[in-house]
């Protein structure tokens, strides 16, 4: 009976693995400019809490946080989140009482924004109907 080929088969010598990397902006541009948030501390939070295997303070070369103005770029070579970033950002933003005013918004792919919730004032028109 000939041999028959299976597909996935074997494909030659292995290459070598793309590295990893993975970049992610935080944009706190509008409450930075308000004064109610401090981007150095919100960089050293993230520099306190950021876990690598399992383990916070052990960002090593691995993680890097970086702040320019008022946007943080956070790097990594190593399997990382965004979503983990989102966590950390309303944790943060929880712990100072801004939560009530922010939310953490994806703008693009790579981009976090911290945005103010809109509140409507449209109250007064709905108060005048009841009569």
């Amino acid at each position: 009976m000939p041999a028959v080929q299976k597909k996935g088969g074997k494909q030659g010598p292995k290459g070598k693995k793309k590295k990893q990397t993975f970049k992610c902006v935080i944009d706190c541009a509008h409450p930075v400019e308000d004064g109610i948030m401090d981007a150095t501390n919100f960089e050293q939070f993230l520099l306190e809490r950021i876990k690598v295997n399992g383990k916070t303070g052990n960002l090593g070369s691995h993680v890097t946080v970086e702040r320019n103005k008022s946007k943080l770029i956070v790097s990594a070579d190593i399997a990382f989140s965004k979503r983990y970033l989102k966590y950390l950002t309303k944790k943060y933003l929880k712990k100072n009482n801004l939560r009530d005013w922010l939310r953490v918004v994806a703008s693009n792919k790579e981009t976090y924004d911290l945005r103010y919730f809109q509140i409507n004032q449209d109250e007064d028109e709905d108060d005048d109907d009841d009569n």
